[in-house]
This record gives C-alpha cells, sequence and structure tokens, in this order.
C-alpha cells in the first residue's frame, strides 16, 4: 500500500489536482515550501510545451526588459524550475524573491508581500492536456509570465510603489475608521485591482524605437493566444491610459480583453503608480465605480484584520 507521500509523488503538482496543495490548504498554510521532487514527468513536459510554443510569441511581441530578464534568470525550458534557483539569480538584481503559496492569496496579503519585494508564487502547473485552459494561475504563468519582469530594476520599484500604495489604502481606511469602513474597503481593492489587471497583468507599452506596442503584462505574457490578439486582433480595444478610467473599468477574466491601455515607458507607469497613491491618500478611490471585480465580505474581513495586526 502506498504511503501518503508515495501518492503525492505520482500524482504529481498539477493545478486542482495536487494532493500536496489539498493538504497544505487543510491546514491553514498559504506560505509553503516547493516539493520539487513531487512534479510528475507530465507535469515537466507540460513546462516544456508551454515554454516551446511562447518562445517565438515573445520575441515578436514582449517588451525587450522582459526578453532580457528571461536572459538573467537562465529558465531552463526543459523542466519546471526551482524557486531557489531562479530567487539565486532574481535577488541580486533587484531584491525580489518568488514565494511559493499553496493557492489563492487575499489581496491585502499579496499587496504586502509586493512592498516586501516577496512575490507570491503557485506552484502547480496546468494539465499537460489543456495548456490554454487555466482555471487558476500556475507556475508557468507565475515564473514564465510575471518574474523576468522582475528583473529589471525600474519595473521592480514600481512593483513595490504598487504595492505599498495598495496595502496602504486599507491601513488608511483602519487608522481614520469611518462610519462606511467595509464598502471604502471594498471601494480602494476594486480599484487597485483594476490598476494591477490592466497595467501588471495586461498592459501594453508603446516603443520608444518606433517598433509599435509591444507586451509588458504578465497575463498576456503567458498566454500563446492572448499576447498575438493584443497587439494584432482589429477586435481589441487600445487606448492611452488613462487613470480615471482604468480605476473605474470593470473586467472579465473569463476571455480575451477587449480592452487594453498603452503606457509610454516604465517611468511613465511608476508616474501613473505615484498618481494612484496620491488619490488614495485624498480619499479619490473611495467610491469608485461598482461591479467586477467583486469583493467579498471574507477578502474584506481578512484585509481589516491584517491591516489592524500591523499597527
Amino acid at each position: 500500500m502506498e504511503s501518503k507521500a508515495q501518492e503525492a509523488a505520482t500524482a504529481g503538482l498539477t493545478t486542482t489536482k495536487a494532493p500536496f496543495i489539498e493538504g497544505a490548504k487543510s491546514r491553514g498554510e498559504l506560505f509553503i515550501s516547493q516539493p520539487w521532487e513531487q512534479y510528475s514527468e507530465e507535469n515537466h513536459q507540460s513546462w516544456r510545451n508551454l515554454y516551446a510554443r511562447m518562445a517565438d510569441r515573445w520575441e515578436r511581441y514582449a517588451n525587450h526588459r522582459f526578453l532580457e530578464g528571461l536572459g538573467s534568470l537562465g529558465l531552463n525550458g526543459e523542466r519546471v524550475p526551482k524557486l531557489e534557483e531562479v530567487n539565486r539569480f532574481l535577488a541580486p538584481l533587484t531584491g525580489f524573491k518568488a514565494k511559493p503559496v499553496s493557492g489563492y492569496v487575499p489581496a491585502y496579503l499579496f499587496f504586502d508581500c509586493l512592498g516586501r519585494r516577496e512575490f507570491p508564487t503557485t506552484i502547480t502547473i496546468r494539465d499537460v492536456a489543456t495548456p490554454d485552459y487555466l482555471p487558476e494561475p500556475d507556475i508557468f504563468h507565475d515564473i514564465a509570465g510575471h518574474v523576468p519582469m522582475h528583473t529589471d530594476p525600474a519595473f521592480a520599484e514600481t512593483l513595490v510603489r504598487f504595492g505599498r500604495a495598495a496595502a496602504g489604502a486599507v491601513e488608511r481606511l483602519v487608522a481614520e475608521e469611518p462610519d462606511d469602513l467595509e464598502e471604502r474597503v471594498a471601494s480602494n481593492m476594486r480599484a487597485m485591482a483594476r490598476f494591477f489587471w490592466f497595467t501588471i497583468e495586461f498592459g501594453l507599452m508603446r516603443e520608444a524605437e518606433g517598433d509599435g506596442l509591444k507586451v509588458y503584462g504578465s497575463g498576456l505574457l503567458s498566454s500563446y493566444g492572448e499576447i498575438e490578439h493584443s497587439v494584432d486582433s482589429p477586435h481589441a480595444q487600445r487606448v492611452p491610459f488613462q487613470l480615471e478610467w482604468v480605476i473605474n473599468q470593470s473586467f472579465r477574466i473569463d476571455r480575451f480583453q477587449p480592452l487594453l491601455f498603452v503606457v509610454d515607458s516604465f517611468d511613465h507607469l511608476f508616474d501613473e503608480v505615484t498618481r494612484l497613491e496620491e488619490w488614495m491618500r485624498s480619499g479619490r478611490l473611495d467610491h469608485v465605480a461598482p461591479c467586477e471585480p467583486v469583493i467579498s465580505e471574507e477578502e474584506i474581513r481578512i484585509s481589516l484584520e491584517a491591516a489592524r495586526a500591523k499597527q
């Protein structure tokens, strides 16, 4: 009879099918280790397939700093990466580290990690049979999509500034304790989630060298179909970045994005994060438009508890 450890190793670390992850969740463990030896041959094959088919798309559509980041990390296209090896290359460049997690990280905790130069990283990988179906983030999205950008000092500073501003939004409201505290927290979290979505996940940038638009958003950089759609499709609207529009614009996660925002440079992106923080501190994010993303009562409770614990 197989032991639980043997069963876990046999099952691998496939998204939604990993006993190791289910065990961590049942114990309430959010921040975990990466049991690299549990990746199955199918898991490594999934990584190989995903990496190989994205190579040409990256060369054609990715921002040059992403391509430089791929080289700096020395990612191996033949096997799922070990996070300790990724961090060995990443940390000396910008101080960032990939931090393995068991699943969804509540928004406040996620933003707080960014402010401390820690990137919550999913360790499971999508099923080899369904490379285009992703019910939740996986290690390919997080490491091949996000982390190469974290090697760039300008982008890293922008991410840190955003994380601190987003976490600071909840902390500001906890300190002020308005009568409609929960409503204002939800509004600020919705605004921050929208900013993150339309920049860090699905952002486009105008190339200074006259090479048209390039992708810097990680949701695009890890999607074979959507990276092409974002730049070339006549069905996608691409508009200059406008902060007031972004924080009030809802989105859906289950389809190619019909609306994308374009920044001029990483300096421009940093300036917009600075402006976002100014708007947060002046209360301009306290009543943004409703609808997606919906901020649950549980999310608000976790955020308030964590912010109060830091006081």
